[in-house]
């Protein structure tokens, strides 16, 4: 969040706009789904988990209707103080319901009719997430389903079979007329097209910017490069520019050890239950890095997934701190603390 701070303010000094101090409140507002998951057992979340389900799927649905528009997707609820993404907090609504799920199903955990279940379970919200559209957290969805199985002990056949499958349904789809909109197809063949500004204009300059920044960088503040948006998808390359190849090391290996730890604790952990949550936000988080971090450097297309704890945004923010207090909570309740 430190790191995110400090490129918000540079990004706003440049666009006169106090990005930082709107983050900051948003901040403050996160203590709140951070101390409802530090503070409330884990166990008790498995209790409502369908109640859980159940508002999860009635919020997706509800921004279909009711929802506010932005550059053609319809994702947020309208809050007058802010945009509310629902679809951000569903991600969390899902790890702890899918790993309440497969938790009572333990002595099944291994029959095909479970792990179906399972996918249905995670495709109703993944479904209504597309519908936005918003096909990039549809995808983290499934990464989290994904990873939840195979935390639970789910066959690694089944687990390796359904992803052989996505991946070539993903790559049919390109091929598919009608599937995918027009912008989606656009950013894939991006990705072959450097250089032309109006297929590829965002990642061409985040690949200036973070060419600029050279070994050190150029100071913080001192950035130049501008990028559309560049506070939410692409914060990461303000760091890239004013800190250089060394600041950026330091930011990738931060998340590196971060993501250590949580493993740590997924192994640590002796209750399927607790494993199968930390597996799910190990794989959420982890996911929402790589993507980012591909996305700037032009490995990956454009999808629209945020950078952790660093773009600006409030609802991601709180996703992000609510993670954290839960994930604290399992590991004192697994590893007691000795007076």
């Amino acid at each position: 969040m430190g790191f995110g701070f400090l490129s918000l303010y540079s990004v706003g000094i440049r666009d006169g706009d106090n990005i930082v101090r709107k983050q900051a409140v948003m901040a403050m507002i996160g203590i709140g789904p951070f101390a409802a998951f530090f503070f409330v057992d884990p166990d008790w979340w498995r209790r409502i988990a369908w109640l859980l389900y159940g508002v999860n799927v009635v919020v997706l649905t509800a921004v279909l209707f009711i929802g506010t528009s932005q550059n053609g997707a319809q994702r947020w609820i309208d809050l007058k103080f802010m945009q509310f993404e629902p679809s951000e907090m569903g991600k969390l609504f899902v790890v702890l319901t899918l790993a309440s799920f497969l938790a009572v199903r333990q002595d099944s955990i291994a029959k095909l009719s479970t792990f179906c279940l399972s996918f249905v379970h995670v495709a109703i919200p993944a479904f209504l997430i597309a519908k936005q559209p918003h096909y990039g957290g549809a995808m983290v969805l499934i990464v989290i389903w994904l990873c939840v199985c195979l935390a639970g002990n789910v066959p690694v056949r089944f687990v390796g079979t359904a992803l052989a499958v996505l991946v070539a349904g993903a790559i049919a789809a390109t091929q598919v007329p009608g599937i995918l909109h027009g912008y989606h197809l656009r950013r894939i063949e991006a990705l072959e097209q450097s250089g032309n500004k109006n297929a590829n204009y965002q990642q061409d300059r985040a690949r200036v910017a973070l060419g600029a920044g050279g070994i050190v960088g150029d100071g913080w503040l001192r950035g130049r490069q501008t990028l559309p948006e560049q506070e939410n998808d692409f914060v990461f390359t303000v760091l890239g520019e004013e800190f250089g190849l060394l600041g950026g090391v330091i930011i990738v290996g931060t998340f590196g050890l971060f993501f250590y730890r949580m493993w740590l604790v997924m192994l640590g952990a002796s209750e399927p239950y607790h494993r199968m949550i930390v597996a799910g936000l190990l794989g959420m988080l982890a996911f929402h890095t790589i993507v980012n971090l591909g996305m700037v450097v032009q490995l990956l297309p454009v999808v629209g997934l945020w950078l952790p704890f660093m773009s600006a945004g409030g609802t991601a923010l709180w996703l992000c701190m609510a993670s954290v207090g839960l994930l604290l909570k399992i590991r004192s309740k697994e590893r007691p603390i000795l007076f």
